[in-house]
């Protein structure tokens, strides 16, 4: 019999930790940076360009506002006025994107205004 001292332990194997699965992000909720009602005064112009087109109000009264924004943020920022003022999205929608694009903002490609 050999004494327990003299015995050499096997090297267990180590096998590696696994990472812990890190969670997905949480989805970034959209919000406007500014205050909407800002873009209210915008937005009512919008109900002339059914009928008139874009033109030197709506770009004076929009543009400014917008200005600071990044494109998405501009973007939420319409939709989010478009809802509050209970506008019909399926008008306002591409006015609004016509807006964005008038005053040097690319909507986001398949950005929609969602409910």
């Amino acid at each position: 019999a050999t004494a327990a001292g003299n015995l050499t332990p096997s090297p267990s194997p180590n096998p590696l930790p696994r990472p812990a699965a890190c969670p997905p992000p949480p989805a970034k909720k959209e919000i406007c940076p500014i205050d909407v009602l800002k873009l209210g005064a915008c937005v009512d112009l919008l109900g002339g360009i059914v009928h008139i087109g874009l033109g030197d109000p709506v770009v004076n009264k929009c543009c400014p506002v917008l200005a600071g924004l990044v494109e998405v943020e501009a973007a939420v920022c319409l939709c989010t006025t478009l809802k509050i003022k209970a506008l019909n999205l399926n008008i306002y929608v591409p006015l609004a994107l016509e807006l964005l694009i008038t005053c040097g903002k690319s909507p986001p490609p398949g950005y929609t205004c969602s409910l």
